[in-house]
C-alpha cells in the first residue's frame, strides 16, 4: 500500500471549511489539486495532513491559523491617496487590487474604505486570523 510522504506528488480532493462550517473552497466539483509534499506550494497544516496517508484515504483536519495563513495583521492595512491611484479608476469598497511592494513583488489587496482623498487597502489574505478545517481525499500518488 502506498504512503503519502515528503516530496511526492499527490493529487487530492478537499473542501475547505471555517468553524462555523461555512465552505471557503472545495476541489470537489473541479479537476483535483496536484503539489508536490515539502515544497511550500501549500499552507503547511495541509502539507503536513496529506503525509502519511494512503490512497483512498479521507480525514477532516483543524488547521489553526498559525499553521495556515498567520495572524490578521494590523500593519497591512494602509491608506494610499487618490492621486496614487490611476486617474479613471473608481474605486469601491470590496474591490480586490494587485499592488507592488517595494521589493517588486506583487499581491492582492482588497479596498476596505473609500474617501474623497484615499482609499484603505488590506494587504492580510481573506483567511488571516481564521483556524481551517479541511476535508481531505487522497486520490492518487503520482
Amino acid at each position: 500500500m502506498s504512503i503519502a510522504k515528503s516530496k511526492d506528488t499527490v493529487k487530492v480532493h478537499y473542501t475547505g471549511k471555517l468553524e462555523g462550517g461555512q465552505i471557503f473552497d472545495s476541489s470537489v466539483e473541479r479537476d483535483p489539486l496536484q503539489f508536490v509534499i515539502d515544497e511550500g506550494q501549500m499552507i503547511k497544516g495541509f502539507n503536513d495532513a496529506v503525509i502519511g496517508m494512503s490512497i483512498e484515504e479521507e480525514k477532516s483536519v483543524t488547521i489553526p491559523k498559525a499553521e495556515a495563513y498567520g495572524e490578521y495583521n494590523e500593519q497591512l492595512i494602509q491608506d494610499v491617496s487618490r492621486g496614487e491611484l490611476p486617474e479613471d479608476m473608481q474605486p469601491e469598497v470590496g474591490q480586490t487590487l494587485v499592488a507592488s511592494s517595494s521589493e517588486g513583488q506583487q499581491q492582492h489587496v482588497v479596498i476596505k474604505e473609500v474617501t474623497a482623498e484615499s482609499i484603505k487597502i488590506d494587504a492580510n489574505h481573506p483567511l488571516a486570523g481564521k483556524d481551517l478545517i479541511f476535508d481531505i481525499q487522497l486520490l492518487e500518488i503520482v
